[in-house]
């Protein structure tokens, strides 16, 4: 068997209504209408880009929920990761974030430049940018080796805000 890629995830959320609106509203997901009759307290959401059936389900757990501690107190999922195709797309994720009091974190792992975020039950994802394959160059891939300050107007300057990311890794080329 050889996966492909990851499909969709499902996250347990305390209040569905506020949870599709802030993947709506914050990072442009589009809901999908493919609930089951009968089936209350459910949302699949589709990314802005994707060609998938949807990339996220959300089933609501009720208000009494709490924050997720996994990594704090419980054993859990870290975070998921997206990708956005240009750095000027990760510039502007990192404004809307912001904007909602969801930027938590950015970093600069060489190959990967990545914003951190959490969603209004506290589940943390990241938004990624990937140096594609052929600017990879020695400086890049040494820097996977250590975490650095993300700092994306340096980076714009470097790649170019409109260059596609990931072409030759996981976009083909």
């Amino acid at each position: 068997m050889g996966i492909h890629r990851l499909n969709h995830a499902v996250l347990y959320v305390s209040d569905l209504a506020r949870s599709v609106a802030f993947y709506r509203d914050v990072l442009g997901f589009r809901q999908v209408e493919m609930t089951p009759d009968g089936f209350r307290g459910a949302a699949f959401l589709q990314a802005p880009d994707s060609t998938n059936d949807h990339d996220l389900g959300l089933f609501e757990i009720g208000a009494a929920a709490g924050r997720s501690t996994a990594g704090r107190a419980t054993v859990g999922l870290y975070h998921l990761a997206w990708e956005v195709d240009t750095l000027d797309e990760l510039a502007a994720t990192a404004e809307r974030l912001a904007a909602a009091g969801a930027l938590v974190g950015a970093s600069d792992h060489g190959s990967t430049k990545s914003l951190y975020g959490q969603d209004p039950d506290g589940l943390e994802f990241e938004i990624v940018w990937l140096v594609p394959a052929d600017l990879l160059d020695d400086a890049a891939l040494d820097a996977r080796k250590r975490i650095g300050r993300l700092d994306l107007d340096r980076e714009r300057q470097r790649y170019g805000g409109q260059t596609r990311g990931g072409v030759g890794i996981s976009v083909s080329a």
